[in-house]
């Protein structure tokens, strides 16, 4: 049956980058709704992101388009040219290989509630715009950008 029971899929909370790039988004929880529904040229994920935390460090994608529509909540989307307030029924889209990084901060004091979709493309390399981070589709590492690993990747 290709309806999934979202209550039963898992909750993955925290983001998986090494320290200290974790901290800014150790509470968020994500739920891989297209992997539980046997996807496999893109992923929809259902995300939560408490007060005061980020969806991600800011990035940009080489090969990998990606859209986000929020349910719940209302949050700042921060990309190079500044900041845009997403509430409740927005949506944005971030085509591969802008080189403009982007992500999502909740500065509310209520817990927002979106959905991340986005292809999954084994050629991509994720390029962090702020750190000196990146993360290549093919083995899922998180480098420093002339290649070095971070300690325990």
């Amino acid at each position: 049956m290709p309806k999934i029971d979202v209550a039963a899929v898992p909750e993955r909370k925290g983001a998986g980058y090494p320290p200290p790039f974790d901290r800014p988004c150790a509470d968020r929880v994500r739920q891989r709704l297209g992997n539980a529904g046997g996807l496999i040229d893109f992923g929809v994920n259902l995300m939560r992101l408490p007060p005061g935390n980020w969806s991600s460090q800011r990035h940009w994608h080489s090969h990998e388009d990606e859209f986000v529509f929020v349910l719940e909540g209302e949050l700042m989307l921060v990309e190079d040219g500044g900041e845009t307030i997403l509430k409740a029924g927005d949506c944005a889209a971030f085509p591969k290989g802008s080189g403009d990084g982007h992500h999502l901060i909740n500065r509310s004091d209520v817990t927002a509630v979106y959905l991340e979709v986005g292809s999954r493309s084994p050629d991509d390399m994720t390029t962090c715009s702020d750190i000196d981070m990146k993360s290549a589709n093919s083995d899922g590492r998180f480098v420093r950008k002339n290649g070095t690993p971070y300690p325990g990747q």
